[in-house]
């Protein structure tokens, strides 16, 4: 097995490791929540290293095409559904800001999935890259968020409000741009929905 697809499995295993420290209440001052946030980070950077390394040294694996993509939704799907969870992102809004972006995640993996069957590959486009990475900035600042509500540290009303504000902000974008590129990755390849013609 090669260093990429290594990475992407690192990067699986991280995952239960996040969520433990992230809901482990009894750590005081809110140092799981940080150690989740650390681990997220981590994570992402795996991503980042895995496709660079797999294209600059030709270690693209069907393994890795499979697997790379289901480990980024499993790293950012289970930071989602934690501050939705444990209410950092405030209800309804969290709810439907999840159902959003899981299910934009849903459709374009079956037209992905539609298109491989008709032998065309799909490829990301621009707009879905904008969108992973402000969801990329937005989730470590939420679960930074999730800190300071839980660290019993006393922190200014100003700074909070601040992160308050720039965590919805972000949120709010990535799933405005959530829409968009979903919108437009249907227009995009609606071909693939088509029946083929009977010869």
């Amino acid at each position: 097995m090669n260093l990429p697809n290594k990475l992407t499995i690192f990067r699986v295993i991280l995952i239960p490791f996040m969520m433990f420290f992230y809901l482990a209440d009894f750590i005081p001052y809110g140092i799981g929540k940080i150690v989740a946030l650390v681990i997220f980070v981590v994570g992402a950077l795996t991503d980042l290293l895995d496709g660079k390394i797999a294209r600059k040294y030709n270690l693209v694996t069907n393994f890795g095409k499979f697997l790379d993509p289901i480990a980024d939704k499993m790293l950012t799907s289970t930071v989602f559904f934690l501050i939705v969870a444990d209410g950092t992102i405030p209800h309804p809004w969290g709810a439907i800001m999840v159902t959003i972006i899981i299910s934009r995640e849903f459709i374009v993996s079956a037209l992905r999935l539609i298109a491989s069957s008709k032998g065309v590959v799909l490829a990301a486009d621009m707009c879905g890259k904008v969108k992973t990475t402000v969801q990329m900035i937005a989730l470590p600042i939420s679960l930074f968020l999730a800190f300071v509500y839980t660290s019993g540290f006393a922190f200014a009303d100003w700074f909070v409000l601040t992160v308050e504000i720039v965590t919805y902000v972000l949120l709010a974008l990535a799933t405005l741009l959530t829409i968009i590129s979903g919108v437009n990755y249907l227009v995009k390849n609606r071909n693939c929905l088509k029946e083929d013609e009977k010869k």
